[in-house]
């Protein structure tokens, strides 16, 4: 059985808008998912004394979200990480995005979708975001609609991003959530460890622009 509640989490600017907070809660886990940016601020899960952590970094009020901050929480786009040089081609036309971030265009731009008041609809089981983002915002071209939908399902939580473009676009949305998991609050992560079942991963150059792909044996650990 999963419950869904909102409320007002904060004011936007000038007028800009009301930022609401969703509350998505099953047996197993609690999440808060605010309407500014389709941002997880909060994701509580118990641990084996069944003691109910918060395992993502984020803000009580609105206005960290505001300020300058590494992206806690939120759905990045309309291109999630870095293309070089903010210059692309599709269908030989050259298109030039703002530089945001060393030589590079970051995370959808100067104003991406972590950087706007999405539009919610409440779920049985979750909530759904969208938004249209109009032809030539940020230097992309074609209108692009975007759905993102977080449902929850016992002790999983789901997210599925869907887009419809109106011409060809690069289009590439994550979320983009600071794990500790440990808890918020606990002094850092450094003796944590993961694990990920890959073939392969990218390296990157100074910029952190990927140089290629480079193959991984069963076993090997990656520094």
């Amino acid at each position: 059985m999963v419950s869904v509640t909102r409320s007002v989490f904060g004011e936007l600017p000038s007028g800009a808008g009301t930022v609401e907070k969703f509350r998505l809660q099953s047996d197993l886990l609690g999440v808060d998912i605010l309407s500014w940016g389709c941002t997880i601020s909060a994701l509580e899960v118990k641990d084996r004394q069944g003691r109910a952590s918060d395992v993502v970094l984020g803000f009580a009020e609105l206005e960290g979200y505001l300020q300058k901050q590494p992206y806690f929480g939120a759905v990045v786009g309309r291109v999630a990480n870095r293309i070089a040089k903010g210059t692309f081609t599709v269908d030989g036309k050259e298109y030039k995005l703002a530089i945001n971030n060393g030589p590079n265009s970051l995370h959808g731009g100067i104003r991406g979708f972590d950087k706007v008041l999405w539009t919610p609809q409440v779920l049985p089981n979750g909530v759904q975001f969208s938004r249209v983002s109009p032809d030539g915002e940020e230097g992309y071209p074609g209108e692009l609609k975007v759905w993102v939908t977080y449902t929850l399902d016992g002790g999983e939580l789901v997210i599925n991003y869907r887009a419809q473009a109106s011409q060809t676009t690069p289009v590439n949305l994550t979320n983009h959530s600071y794990f500790n998991l440990a808890g918020q609050g606990s002094p850092n992560i450094y003796d944590h460890e993961v694990t990920i079942e890959a073939d392969a991963f990218l390296p990157v150059d100074e910029t952190l622009i990927p140089t290629g792909m480079t193959s991984v044996q069963p076993g090997e650990d990656i520094p």
